[in-house]
């Protein structure tokens, strides 16, 4: 298969949370390889220094900076980091997230609200720190990452389907306000992708007999497929384009 370039992409600024593996990574792949100048936030040092190996080669080197989204002070900072180093902001990614299994019963307060953090939280906060970037570059993209998880009702994440659904209360609430500065804000709502993550932990053969039987279209869900959806929403093709929800899923919902 041969997929779309953008050439608006070509050296356009972005910025992806959860960038160093899984889908985060396909981001950076993709946007890297589109000429995009690409800094992207993580606390897996191994994982991006292996990312970044992979991405030598690119027109411009993406820009690895360490960061704990869950800490605030910290995320500021390291948004102020790679736009010192890559310029004011006209893409962000919201991406990291972490879909650890929990059970109601045994959720607490303080587990609650770290569950929040990595899988809300930053989300709200990374784009509160860009929109003047993308004022000052008559306009931007937003992108945040929702899960069809809540929308199927699958158990065993009861506060990552919490989180997920209200990113879609997030995109819907800021769309109208941004978009009179020409910001995009939309939702990428991938289904189940079948990262090395999702593989050693979660695929057995029950797994694959479902996605047989739910999912429209054979074969497994990749993260290039989230990717390529992203570029097209950080490109100007997608510019009438906010406040909406597209689900990536083979037609499983």
């Amino acid at each position: 298969m041969s997929y779309a370039s953008y050439p608006s992409l070509a050296n356009r600024t972005v910025l992806i949370t959860g960038g160093a593996t899984g889908i985060g990574a396909a981001f950076v792949a993709a946007f890297a390889r589109q000429g995009a100048r690409v800094a992207f936030l993580d606390i897996d040092k191994a994982g991006a220094d292996a990312l970044l190996q992979q991405l030598a080669d690119a027109p411009n080197v993406p820009i690895f900076v360490p960061c704990d989204v869950t800490d605030l002070a910290a995320l500021a900072q390291a948004i102020a980091a790679a736009r010192a180093r890559i310029g004011p902001i006209a893409v962000l990614v919201n991406n990291a997230a972490n879909d650890v299994r929990h059970t109601l019963a045994a959720t607490t307060p303080e587990g609650f609200d770290a569950n929040i953090a990595v899988n809300l939280r930053h989300q709200y906060f990374a784009t509160q720190a860009v929109v003047d970037d993308m004022r000052g570059l008559g306009g931007g993209s937003i992108i945040c990452l929702g899960s069809t998880g809540w929308m199927i009702k699958n158990a065993g994440y009861p506060m990552y389907a919490t989180a997920k659904a209200a990113i879609h209360g997030l995109v819907n609430g800021l769309a109208r306000s941004l978009g009179r500065d020409h910001i995009r804000i939309n939702c990428l709502v991938p289904g189940w992708v079948i990262t090395d993550k999702q593989r050693k932990l979660w695929l057995d053969a029950e797994g694959e007999a479902e996605i047989a039987r739910r999912q429209c279209l054979p074969g497994y869900l990749a993260a290039d497929d989230i990717a390529r959806a992203a570029l097209f929403l950080a490109a100007d093709d997608s510019r009438m384009c906010t406040g909406q929800s597209f689900i990536i899923d083979g037609g499983w919902t």
